[in-house]
C-alpha cells in the first residue's frame, strides 16, 4: 500500500535526537522535578526524546510502527501490538504537551502497519495474533479520532475508519460463538496457541472501542454492542461481583468456568475508561446513566486498592518479586495513568478520586529516573524511591520508559481539551463500510512457519502458565 513519504534513508530522527541532547535537561540526583506545569512539560519533553530512542522503525531497513522484535524471531523485546501502544501514548504526548516533534514519525509508524484491508491485520503479523493485539491498535486510531491528531491525506486510510474497521472485524460473526455463551476469543486464528481461551483484556479493548465509537459516532449500534460485551464480561464472572476484581480469563472446554484469577492493571483500568465513555455517551437517560457511574465507581476503586498500594502504581502480578515481570507487564503503569486520565474528561465526578492518586504516582515515577550513563534512565520499580535497572526484568527498558512518559505527561490533563466527537469538532472521517472487506479468522493466513508457531507457543505458555502461578501465589499464600 501507499503511505505518506517520509525522510528516512537519512535517519533524520536519529541525528535529531543526537542533536537535541546539548539542550534536554538531564534528571538530578532526585529525578525530573513535576512540581510545576513548565517542569511538567520540561521534563515530559526529556522522557519523550528517551523513549523515542528505543524506536527505530524510521531508520532504512527497519520496520516502521514496531518496536525492536518480535522475541520468537531474536530481534528484540517487544511484540507487534507494544508498538500500536507505543504510537497511542506518542499521541497522548502531542496532545498533552503541543509538542508535535515526532508527528510525523508516528503517523509514518500507523500507516505501515494497517494492513492490506486497513483493518490493523498486517499479513505478517497474522501468524501470531490475537485479538487484543488488533485491538491495541485500534483503539491508537481511535485516540487519534478523539484527539484531533493530524488528519491524512484523502487517498490514506482515515482514523476513525481505522477504528470502525478494527470493531467491525471483532464483531463479526466469525469472532463468536456459543461457548462460554459469547465473547472474543484471545486468538484469532483457530491455528493458533491460545484459541481456546477467552480473556478479559480482549473483551475489554471490544468493549472500550464500541463505548468510545458509540459517544464519538452517537451510533445506537457500537453502544449496544458495548453494553452486551460489559454484561458478558460480568455474567462470566470475570468481574467479581463482590470485590469487583478483574481477572483474566478462561477456557472454552470448561465453559470459561476455571477463571484464572490472575489479576493486570490494564484489563481494569480499560474497563473503567469504557465504562466512563458509556457514562458520557448515556447523558440524559438518568436511570442507565447511573448504572454506567456505579460501574465506574466501584471498578475504579477495585483498581486503586489492588493496583495503588499507597498510591503508587503496582503491578500485582509481578512486583512482587524483581525479575518476575515480562517486557508487556511492564508497560501497564503507563496505559493506566493515560487511561484514568481521560477518564476524569468524560466522567468529571471522578475527578477529585483519581487526579490526586495520579498525582502521587506520576512523582513517585518521576522521582526513581536516575539511572544510566544520563543519569535520567527510568526503572519498573517506583516505590522503592530508587533506580532499579530494567535488566532486572530482561528489558532494555522501552516500556519502563513509556510508562513515566505517560505518567508525567498525564499531569497536564485538566489543560487539555476533552475528546472530541463528530459534533463537538472532530473532523476524522469514518467509514460505514470499513472492515467489511477484511479476511476472517476461518480463511487462511500466510503458512505458518515453524519460527510462527514456536513464537505463539512459547507466548502463550508464559502468559496461561504465569497467571496460573500468580493464581496460586495470590489464593494459596500464607
Amino acid at each position: 500500500m501507499t503511505i505518506i513519504s517520509l525522510p528516512r534513508g537519512a535517519k533524520w530522527l536519529t541525528a535529531l535526537v543526537a542533536a537535541a541532547a546539548c539542550w534536554l535537561p538531564a534528571a538530578n540526583a532526585q529525578g525530573y522535578a513535576v512540581d510545576t506545569t513548565d517542569n511538567i512539560r520540561a521534563s515530559a519533553k526529556t522522557l519523550a526524546y528517551d523513549m523515542m530512542k528505543f524506536y527505530n522503525g524510521n531508520q532504512t531497513g527497519e520496520i516502521p510502527g514496531i518496536l525492536p522484535g518480535p522475541p520468537s524471531d531474536g530481534k528484540g523485546d517487544y511484540y507487534w501490538w507494544e508498538g500500536g501502544a507505543l504510537m497511542g501514548t506518542m499521541i497522548d504526548y502531542w496532545h498533552l504537551t503541543g509538542d508535535d516533534t515526532y508527528n510525523d514519525v508516528i503517523t509514518q509508524g500507523i500507516l505501515h502497519q494497517v494492513g492490506d484491508n486497513r483493518d490493523f491485520q498486517p499479513l505478517n503479523f497474522t501468524a501470531s495474533l490475537g485479538n487484543d493485539d488488533q485491538g491495541f491498535w485500534g483503539m491508537t486510531a481511535m485516540l487519534a479520532a478523539e484527539n484531533k491528531f493530524p488528519n491524512l491525506p484523502a487517498d490514506q486510510p482515515q482514523w476513525l475508519a481505522l477504528a470502525q474497521a478494527v470493531w467491525a472485524t471483532q464483531a463479526a460473526p466469525d469472532r463468536h460463538d456459543d461457548t462460554c455463551n459469547g465473547g472474543l476469543r484471545w486468538q484469532i486464528p483457530p491455528t493458533n496457541n491460545g484459541y481456546d481461551y477467552k480473556n478479559t483484556i480482549a473483551n475489554a479493548i471490544f468493549f472500550n472501542m464500541g463505548a468510545r465509537l458509540a459517544r464519538y459516532t452517537r451510533n445506537e449500534t457500537y453502544a449496544a454492542s458495548a453494553t452486551k460485551q460489559f454484561q458478558w464480561i460480568y455474567d462470566v464472572n470475570y468481574i467479581d461481583h463482590e470485590s469487583w476484581k478483574v481477572y483474566d480469563g478462561g477456557h472454552v472446554e470448561h465453559n470459561c468456568t476455571d477463571i484464572n484469577k490472575a489479576q493486570f492493571s490494564y484489563s481494569a483500568a480499560l474497563l473503567v475508561q469504557g465504562a466512563a465513555f458509556m457514562y458520557n455517551y448515556t447523558d440524559g437517560d438518568s436511570a442507565t446513566q447511573d448504572m454506567w457511574k456505579t460501574r465506574v465507581e466501584k471498578l475504579t476503586k477495585g483498581l486503586f486498592r489492588d493496583f495503588f498500594p499507597k498510591n503508587i502504581a503496582f503491578e500485582l502480578a509481578c512486583e512482587g518479586r524483581q525479575g518476575a515481570c515480562t517486557p508487556d507487564m511492564v508497560s501497564f503503569k503507563g496505559y493506566v495513568h493515560r487511561w484514568m486520565a481521560m477518564v476524569t474528561q468524560v466522567a468529571p465526578f471522578m475527578r477529585d478520586t483519581i487526579l490526586p492518586v495520579l498525582k502521587t504516582s506520576a512523582e513517585a515515577a518521576a522521582k526513581q529516573c536516575t539511572g544510566g550513563a544520563t543519569g535520567r534512565v527510568c526503572g519498573f520499580y517506583w516505590s522503592g524511591g530508587v533506580f532499579i535497572d530494567p535488566a532486572v526484568d530482561k528489558t532494555t527498558g522501552a516500556g519502563e520508559a513509556m510508562d513515566v512518559l505517560a505518567a508525567v505527561s498525564s499531569l497536564l490533563i485538566d489543560e487539555a481539551d476533552p475528546p472530541v466527537t463528530n459534533t463537538t469538532g472532530g473532523t476524522s472521517k469514518g467509514d460505514p463500510n470499513a472492515g467489511t472487506g477484511s479476511r476472517h479468522a476461518t480463511e487462511p493466513a500466510k503458512p505458518i512457519t515453524t519460527a510462527d508457531k514456536a513464537g505463539a507457543a512459547i507466548c502463550t505458555i508464559l502468559l496461561v502458565a504465569g497467571g496460573i502461578a500468580v493464581w496460586m501465589f495470590m489464593n494459596l499464600g500464607d
